[in-house]
């Protein structure tokens, strides 16, 4: 049954994709995936389905799970991502399994010890639909979850239904190509630290560069594309993607001061501005400050707990600003490398992998300006270009 149905829910869906992407009207409100049941519900009629789902699988007010119940649609079980089903879990916190308590629904963590779903996981399940909002950005996890399920689904010839969303950040791409020596959760493929693709676009990237293991192919992959949806689309997200991204301007600074989370320097976890501002205790120049503190669901034991930080304040920055120039912005990380003292303590081990090279840390030590290592960089997202292109299913920035 799973590989009979395998040809047709690729095509069906591919076709779909481009045609949508070609008719829409951009005077009419951006629509989800989720939000057109008629693309996907001819697929899964009495079907047992698996979601990869968490709270911001919604469309309005309801949530995904809701709706497909209120259509007979047979839902077996619930893979979340990292921040747990209800996306109330700490940035790197063990996720562990459960039943959604609403519609007894069993919850399978796909972070933590386990990271794909397992033969078991999928014996009873026809469809797996993904719907994830994300951010757009290489270590934000959830398109590490997608890889991983692509990778199970394709192991055990189950369906893939990818229900697209728009990228907050999708009007741009920018940043160092990632090493595949520096692969790891937080970077799995060769992609821009900001790549300018939706979780639909990089999964046919991913699924048709080879890029799974042993360059297998989800075979049953399909995307449902989103309506009036382009590149060129300003995208502010209804629900708050996870604990940490609080509003629109983490979300745009995300890329440029998750750098520093590989150095000795604070993002503001522990906080109630995550990602607006940045600081250390010995960052004694500055006239701002903060503390950070635990605070339930988004930041057990933040790192400096209870220290007084001295920082950078970002919360009035002016978000037309940062859409009007989309970049990644190099001056917090090197300003704060510049006004720390010790300065062989100032990155950690982890910095190689959110970079995704080594050359962006010898680069700060060695001195050299941000605008040079910017053109470093562009030989790498020209050559990326050249293959993201090939899978864009909305019209281009």
């Amino acid at each position: 049954m799973k590989k009979s149905i395998v040809s047709f829910v690729f095509i069906f869906c591919i076709a779909s994709s481009i045609h949508q992407a070609h008719s829409q009207n951009m005077d009419k409100p951006i629509v989800p995936g989720a939000g057109r049941p008629m693309l996907y519900q001819p697929a899964i009629k009495n079907k047992k389905v698996a979601l990869v789902a968490n709270h911001t699988s919604v469309v309005g007010n309801t949530h995904l799970v809701d709706t497909l119940l209120s259509q007979g649609v047979k839902v077996v079980k619930i893979f979340c991502p990292e921040h747990g089903f209800r996306g109330d879990q700490d940035a790197g916190a063990n996720i562990l399994n459960g039943v959604d308590l609403k519609t007894g629904i069993p919850v399978i963590s796909l972070y933590g010890k386990k990271l794909k779903p397992s033969a078991e996981d999928l014996k009873d399940v026809d469809v797996v639909m993904y719907d994830l909002q994300d951010v757009g950005v290489r270590f934000y996890t959830y398109i590490s979850t997608l890889a991983y399920v692509m990778e199970a689904c394709a192991l055990h010839f189950v369906p893939l239904f990818v229900l697209d969303r728009p990228n907050p950040n999708g009007f741009y791409i920018d940043g160092p190509v990632l090493e595949t020596k520096y692969k790891s959760f937080v970077g799995m493929h060769s992609i821009p630290v900001v790549y300018g693709m939706t979780a639909g676009e990089l999964a046919m990237m991913i699924n048709e560069e080879g890029w799974l293991p042993g360059k297998i192919k989800c075979e049953g992959l399909g995307v449902i594309p989103c309506q009036n949806y382009t590149h060129k689309s300003i995208y502010k997200l209804p629900v708050n993607p996870s604990p940490n991204l609080q509003n629109m301007s983490s979300v745009y600074l995300y890329p440029s001061l998750c750098l520093l989370e590989g150095t000795c320097i604070s993002v503001g976890r522990g906080t109630d501005f995550p990602f607006q501002v940045y600081g250390n205790p010995s960052l004694k120049e500055t006239g701002f400050t903060f503390t950070p503190r635990s605070i339930k669901g988004v930041s057990k034991n933040p790192l400096y707990e209870g220290i007084l930080c001295y920082g950078v304040d970002l919360r009035n920055i002016n978000e037309q600003e940062l859409i009007a120039n989309p970049k990644l912005n190099l001056d917090y990380l090197l300003n704060a490398y510049k006004h720390y003292n010790d300065k062989k303590t100032f990155f950690n081990k982890f910095f190689e992998n959110l970079a995704g090279t080594a050359s962006l840390r010898a680069q700060i030590i060695n001195g050299v300006s941000g605008e040079s290592i910017r053109k470093s960089w562009q030989p790498g997202l020209e050559k990326f270009n050249i293959i993201r292109k090939k899978y864009l299913l909305y019209e281009d920035f």
